[in-house]
């Protein structure tokens, strides 16, 4: 039987799907320009390029056209807020420490925080309007009513044993009040491939998946998130698989051309779903994924969908070769002197950067990347190859240097 509750999803999701549809419009049509087109139509071609002179006053009517349509798009904007604000998340993070608490301050002004973790941070929750419950406490953190998402926020190493401690309450509340209780559960891990399939194996199906990275921390974004890279997955809604290599998001609707039938994904069995199903625990999960994505993007992040194979495979090239480096030239005992160059500077800061951060981390981008050793591997004869043309123009061969490392 149908629930207040879920109507309301419904009620919310159609005009959350009516808003961004608005904005899609608004991104991909122009004016007609025409001077017989006095009502401002729209056309759904691309920007025409004006042939010749242009006509006098035409200028003047784009603008006014441009001052309309940026109205309305913040029109859709406040309105895609209002319904974001009318019925508020409560976000449980699970690793309350520095990254958990950097995040979670956020989710407070969108909603109610639940904070657990092994250490003892109720002062620091009280501070920031969220509430606290002990790990040790992990049933009565599970148990919470309105409980909508949880973060987990554990280090990489940790992921699967917090997954697996989650596990049986996860159970539990879904015997007590129902399959539809599950929270969403979300990562934010900086190696994807690994926690998605944790995730999927340990977790009840119940439970919708939402693979996050958000490519920022408290040092790099100490001052807002805006212009900061937030890369996600929607892995499963409503028990459906979704196969990232087909599903079409929101966000790359405003950014390229696409047919409406791309926004169909296969599911596991090989069946074509859309991405609003009719049914209601469908769009009771897409709300409330939604919802978790807009508090991102309300505060300015880059949305950027994309699949946790193709994410590894990046940022194996990107954040752990730099983590590399970074630990290597570390290693080395580097130290600012009177006469530094910028590049210099440049290098010291990565190494700070870098080191600032848990070896945890730097040793999870390490096991938990399939690239990584690839990385390592091409690294070191990239190394070999510039030491060996050095040595060459003094007629020297790389063995000799081996040999005196030996």
């Amino acid at each position: 039987m149908t629930t207040h509750r879920e109507n309301s999803f419904i009620r919310n999701m159609r005009l959350f799907v009516i808003s961004f549809g608005l904005i899609a419009v608004s991104a991909f049509i122009l004016p007609s320009v025409n001077s017989t087109a006095h009502n401002h139509n729209m056309a759904p071609n691309a920007v025409q390029q004006p042939t010749g002179t242009p006509t006098a006053g035409e200028l003047e009517r784009l603008k006014i056209e441009e001052a309309r349509l940026s109205s309305m798009l913040a029109s859709i904007r406040q309105q895609k807020l209002s319904v974001l604000r009318s019925r508020a998340l409560t976000v449980g993070v699970i690793g309350f420490g520095r990254f958990g608490q950097f995040i979670g301050e956020k989710f407070t002004k969108y909603g109610n925080v639940i904070g657990t973790s092994r250490s003892d941070y109720t002062k620091i929750a009280n501070d920031m309007g969220a509430k606290y419950i002990p790990l040790s406490d992990l049933e009565s953190f599970v148990m919470e009513d309105e409980l909508d998402v949880i973060v987990v926020a554990v280090s990489i190493v940790s992921f699967e044993d917090t997954i697996k401690d989650l596990v049986p309450h996860l159970e539990k509340r879904i015997r007590e009040k129902g399959a539809g209780s599950c929270p969403l559960i979300v990562d934010v891990a900086s190696v994807k491939e690994h926690v998605r399939n944790v995730m999927l194996k340990y977790l009840p199906e119940e439970c919708d998946i939402l693979c996050t990275h958000p490519m920022f921390g408290p040092d790099s974004a100490k001052h807002g998130w805006h212009g900061q890279t937030f890369v996600y997955e929607r892995t499963r809604i409503d028990k459906v698989l979704l196969d990232p290599s087909t599903h079409q998001s929101i966000h790359r609707y405003l950014g390229e051309d696409s047919d409406e039938s791309e926004s169909d994904f296969l599911d596991v069995a090989g069946v074509s779903h859309g991405v609003h199903e009719n049914s209601e625990a469908h769009v009771a999960g897409m709300d409330r994924m939604e919802r978790f994505l807009s508090i991102w993007e309300e505060e300015g992040c880059n949305m950027i969908s994309m699949s946790c194979k193709e994410h590894d495979e990046f940022t194996a090239n990107s954040q752990f070769i730099t983590h590399l480096m970074g630990r290597i030239l570390g290693a080395q005992g580097l130290k600012a002197t009177p006469i530094d160059t910028k590049g210099f500077q440049s290098v010291l800061k990565l190494v700070q950067t870098t080191n600032a951060d848990s070896f945890d981390l730097f040793y999870g981008l390490y096991k938990f990347n399939r690239n990584s050793m690839e990385i390592i591997k091409n690294l070191k004869k990239a190394m070999d190859d510039v030491v060996g043309k050095l040595l060459e123009k003094e007629g020297k061969n790389i063995s000799i240097l081996e040999e005196s490392c030996s």
